[in-house]
């Protein structure tokens, strides 16, 4: 069973490090060089006879089927999250070892469910930017924090928190951030109100991805 002994901190890095490689650019701009364009109405000839049928439809069967794929998944929404509660606000002042029973026997999930979660719990047990703290005396969680301990509850890999951020550092990069995502989160003038606008606009372009 994997344990997570990562610090906000050490997950920013991690994070930024994925964003950085020539890996990731692909995947952040090629799915959208590479959707495809909508495909126009079918004419009626004017003589009411039924429209030939389509050659473009041959085309496809020169696609490789991985590419197939990887345009329907993109297609795509992130399916929800299913409804699991929050440990309580008892829950939120736990060590986070003691949540980690909660992860046996749950698959994976897309970054951007597991950013869904990661949002459930700003919202339900509070944000905090208290620097290089995962959360502070009352359970209120960092955006890293809170990404971190919805790995903790079940919610997506190792991996799966990794490309959660990267993804939120690219969002961030579309902003015109160029910092990390600790340094975002402590800003002076910064807000719970901020923090949820980011999750949510970076869960609509990791959906989009297929991610």
């Amino acid at each position: 069973m994997e344990t997570a002994q990562l610090t906000p901190d050490q997950l920013d890095a991690q994070a930024s490090r994925l964003h950085d490689t020539d890996a990731w650019q692909r995947i952040v701009s090629g799915w959208e060089r590479t959707a495809l364009e909508p495909a126009p109405p079918a004419c009626v000839p004017a003589d009411g006879a039924p429209p030939a049928h389509p050659a473009g439809w041959r085309d496809l069967l020169s696609v490789p089927v991985d590419r197939l794929i990887e345009e329907s998944l993109r297609t795509m929404s992130a399916p929800r999250p299913r409804e699991r509660p929050l440990p309580g606000r008892l829950g939120a002042v736990l060590p986070e070892c003691l949540h980690a029973w909660r992860r046996i026997g749950q698959p994976d999930v897309r970054p951007s469910v597991h950013l869904g979660y990661a949002r459930q719990i700003l919202t339900e047990w509070g944000w905090q930017n208290t620097p290089c703290r995962l959360r502070n005396a009352r359970g209120a969680r960092c955006l890293c924090g809170a990404m971190l301990t919805a790995h903790r509850l079940g919610y997506g890999s190792l991996g799966t928190v990794d490309r959660a951020g990267a993804w939120l550092i690219t969002e961030l990069r579309s902003q015109g951030w160029t910092g990390l995502i600790g340094p975002w989160n402590r800003h002076p003038g910064r807000t719970a109100a901020h923090a949820l606008s980011l999750i949510d606009a970076t869960i609509r372009r990791a959906s989009r991805a297929g991610h």
